[in-house]
């Protein structure tokens, strides 16, 4: 439970933030994937690896994966519809079986019709869902995280020595 707190407060700090928009919607787009498919398969794990590689914001993903995750088990019949109809197309079937002798292909579980669904349409979407993530987050930035910073209670809070106090504490920490 502390794990996701500590990723969900550092999620909201990074999107209140002027910096990361990039970081935070690739983070949105790679925890879109994890949610949307089934977990205990290599593309999960091929995921988890790219977020520990690269400069992913593992926060978002987390979040993400855990909102998209309720979404996944209502688009189930459609995952399994779309995965049907890729797994009977006649002229990929002798590509099917070659993938299925390999060593390690069959770990993706491609043959399953609502995994090869939820692989096609997420890595589909993919794209869309990143740049309207990056779109959302600057929108985000410029209307409300504007706004909410020139109300009075925000002025207020900024006034309080604790404020000044976990300002120049939270400056020191990251230099």
């Amino acid at each position: 439970m502390g794990l996701i707190l500590k990723q969900l407060f550092s999620f909201i700090k990074l999107l209140n933030s002027d910096t990361g928009n990039i970081s935070l919607a690739m983070g949105m787009t790679c925890g879109f994937i994890l949610g949307m498919t089934p977990t205990l398969s290599l593309h999960s794990l091929l995921i988890f690896l790219i977020l520990f590689f690269f400069r992913i914001q593992i926060g978002a993903a987390l979040i993400s994966a855990f909102f998209f995750k309720f979404v996944a088990f209502i688009l189930d019949p459609a995952f399994d519809a779309v995965g049907k109809k890729v797994l009977e197309i006649e002229s990929l079937q002798g590509l099917y079986t070659s993938l299925y002798n390999m060593p390690i292909i069959p770990f993706t579980r491609f043959n399953n019709s609502i995994v090869m669904g939820s692989a096609v349409i997420t890595f589909a979407l993919s794209p869309i869902v990143f740049l309207l993530s990056q779109y959302l987050i600057i929108k985000y930035r410029v209307t409300v995280l504007a706004r909410f910073k020139e109300t009075k209670v925000w002025k207020a809070v900024e006034a309080t020595k604790f404020y000044q106090w976990y300002y120049k504490y939270d400056q020191y920490k990251w230099n």
